[in-house]
């Protein structure tokens, strides 16, 4: 009797770290990320700014998602998302802007 009592709570002590221990042994969690390429946009024209914005604003919507309309707390979430990634990705936009680079990377926490 005894003996099945170690036993038993050796395989509880055993299940219980494991389970404890599962979260220090997950993956990290996956980035959504955008790729806005600019090359063929100059940005020193209106014209070209207009475009970047535009493809900002569709890049922060692939990356941060959509929620149902019945979900009130997920679609503020997601419109939490969307304009903190679009403030961050049109900084990034004015920076390029101002150096001539040709790729500006929108990603979501």
């Amino acid at each position: 009797m005894i003996k099945t009592f170690k036993i038993a709570l050796t395989a509880f002590l055993v299940t219980a770290g494991v389970i404890k221990g599962a979260p220090v042994l997950a993956a990290p969690p996956i980035q959504n990320v955008s790729i806005v390429r600019t090359v063929d946009l100059d940005l020193n024209s209106q014209a070209g700014r207009a475009a970047l914005d535009h493809r900002l604003i569709s890049a922060a919507a692939d990356v941060c998602g959509t929620a149902s309309n019945a979900d009130l707390v997920g679609s503020n979430k997601v419109r939490a998302c969307r304009a903190d990634v679009l403030a961050k990705a049109r900084g990034e936009g004015a920076q390029l802007a101002a150096r001539g680079g040709s790729i500006a990377v929108v990603a979501a926490r």
